[in-house]
């Protein structure tokens, strides 16, 4: 069954095969912040001290984002759906807790549960940095737990005396709004419905960061796909060509966020000019060749049919890679 009209199925695997086959593709995504995420470690934002740009060599800060940060809650988003049309359980699949190994979440994205198994994940993701400074990207708030009546101050609760004013008063540093972040997400070797399955978790999924806030909204424009026999540029790579591309055409102007438009126009124009210097074979579809592809996969994922026969399609896959190689690895390993 094929799903797509608007691309050749050479680009994919009639199954999903057990050994790399040397197909890719590429989703070129500028993940953008709509309200204060945080993506930190040990309390503290993640940063890297780096080069503003390929040809502006000024070194800066810039805030980044581990590809745990960004694979994790599109997977998440992955087996919600699946739960959702029944494809999957909680109980016989729990994240981290106790992975099924059958299933399209399992088998994309990779399981790892010691002695019973392993699968490495199709799916590779980078770490992404911001197009800004961090100086420019974050701003610290002051933090209060008020009592019910709404106040800092104590009528008594828990033995306190009345009116002391608690202290239970912190400071955190979060990321701004319209803070961008260039990311490639790399799925190897796609079948026609895990190139569905991943595209759609990255489309829907909203929310990224600590995961105990109630901020970390997050929307991801894509602006292409690039199918190829291998690897292609590294996010902060494509993260400094648009900061070129940016401070060329006067379009950096801090403190100011930056414009959505202007960005996307940059990021096109600079994997254009990477993608030229690359030594390997490959079909792009950015800026107006990828406008068909992406409404053909918006029109099938909001259609509850096609999105459901897109998951039976990914799971079918899923239990026939997982019946044909993980259970003999199971056995071999009890046999052991």
């Amino acid at each position: 069954m094929s799903f797509l009209k608007t691309i050749d199925s050479k680009f994919f695997q009639a199954e999903i095969p057990y050994k790399p086959m040397g197909k890719y593709v590429h989703f070129l995504t500028i993940r953008i912040t709509e309200s204060y995420p945080l993506f930190q470690t040990d309390g503290e934002l993640n940063k890297a001290r780096v080069r503003a740009g390929v040809k502006d060599k000024t070194t800066i800060s810039r805030l980044s984002m581990f590809k745990r940060k960004q694979s994790t809650p599109e997977r998440l988003v992955g087996r919600e759906l699946l739960r959702n049309y029944g494809l999957m359980t909680a109980e016989e699949c729990e994240y981290n807790v106790n992975f099924a190994m059958d299933n399209p979440d399992c088998i994309i994205y990779g399981f790892a549960i010691g002695d019973s198994g392993s699968e490495k994940s199709k799916v590779v993701v980078d770490t992404a940095f911001s197009i800004t400074a961090f100086d420019e990207s974050h701003e610290t708030f002051t933090l209060n737990a008020p009592f019910e009546n709404g106040t800092m101050a104590s009528k008594g609760e828990n033995g306190s005396k009345p009116g002391e004013v608690t202290s239970r008063i912190n400071q955190q540093d979060h990321i701004r709004p319209q803070v961008f972040f260039p990311s490639i997400v790399t799925l190897k070797d796609p079948t026609e419905a895990s190139f569905l399955y991943v595209f759609n978790n990255i489309l829907r999924t909203r929310h990224y960061g600590a995961q105990t806030t109630r901020t970390g909204r997050v929307r991801n424009e894509l602006i292409g796909v690039v199918f190829a026999d291998g690897e292609i540029t590294s996010n902060l790579r494509w993260t400094q060509a648009i900061h070129d591309q940016m401070k060329a055409n006067n379009t950096l102007n801090p403190p100011e966020p930056l414009d959505e438009d202007d960005v996307i126009t940059a990021a096109k124009n600079a994997i254009k000019v990477l993608m030229a210097d690359e030594f390997i074979v490959h079909t792009d579809f950015i800026s107006d060749a990828f406008t068909p592809l992406l409404n053909e996969v918006k029109s099938l994922t909001g259609s509850e049919k096609e999105i459901q026969a897109i998951l039976q399609k990914a799971d079918a896959e899923a239990k026939a890679y997982a019946n044909k190689h993980i259970s003999k690895k199971k056995t071999a390993a009890k046999a052991g």
